[in-house]
C-alpha cells in the first residue's frame, strides 16, 4: 500500500469496517472484459478467514462470469464526508475501505445456502431472526468469496 499512513492494519478494525458497509462491489472478467457489480452482502470472519456471501438470480451476467473464472476482486467502502479546502487542491473525501481478492464459488448445498442468506440477513437487520423456507432458499443463488487477502483503508481529518 502506498500511503501506509492510511492503512488499516488492525483485523478487527477492518471487519468493523466491513459492517458499517452497505453494499460490497465485486469486480469480475468475462468475454466482454473487466465488470464490477454492487452487491448486497453478508460476511464471517473465522479463524483469519474472511468469507464474503452474496444471493441473487440463478442466471445472469455476474454468475457466468464467475462459472467462467473464478478469481475475483472486491471493494467495500463507507463514512464519507468530504473535506473541502480553501483551493480545488485541498478538497479530499474522508472514507473507509476493505478490499481484497480471492476465489468466488456457488454455493450448491441447501444448508449452506440458507446459511449464507441468514449471514447477509444479519449484516442488514441485526439481531433480528429470519426463517426460510426451502422454495425461498431453492429459488435463488447464492455464491460465497474467500478472500485470499485483503487490507483496510482510511483517510478522517
Amino acid at each position: 500500500m502506498r500511503r501506509k499512513d492510511r492503512e488499516i492494519t488492525d483485523w478487527a478494525e477492518m471487519i468493523g469496517v466491513l459492517e458499517k458497509c452497505d453494499v460490497c462491489r465485486l469486480g469480475l472478467v468475462d468475454e466482454g472484459g473487466p465488470y464490477i457489480v454492487p452487491l448486497n452482502f453478508g460476511y464471517e470472519y473465522d479463524a483469519g478467514v474472511l468469507t464474503l456471501y452474496f444471493h441473487g438470480a440463478r442466471e445472469g451476467r455476474k454468475l457466468a462470469a464467475i462459472r467462467r473464472q473464478a478469481a475475483v476482486c472486491f471493494e467495500a467502502d463507507c463514512s464519507h464526508r468530504l473535506a473541502a479546502g480553501d483551493r480545488a487542491c485541498a478538497f479530499t473525501m474522508e472514507y473507509e475501505s476493505v478490499m481484497g481478492r480471492g476465489t468466488a464459488e456457488m454455493v450448491s448445498d441447501e444448508g449452506e445456502k440458507e446459511r449464507g442468506l441468514q449471514l447477509i440477513m444479519r449484516h442488514y437487520a441485526p439481531g433480528r431472526a429470519f426463517a426460510f423456507t426451502a422454495a425461498e432458499v431453492a429459488s435463488v443463488a447464492v455464491f460465497k468469496v474467500t478472500a485470499a487477502e485483503f487490507t483496510g483503508k482510511r483517510l478522517t481529518r
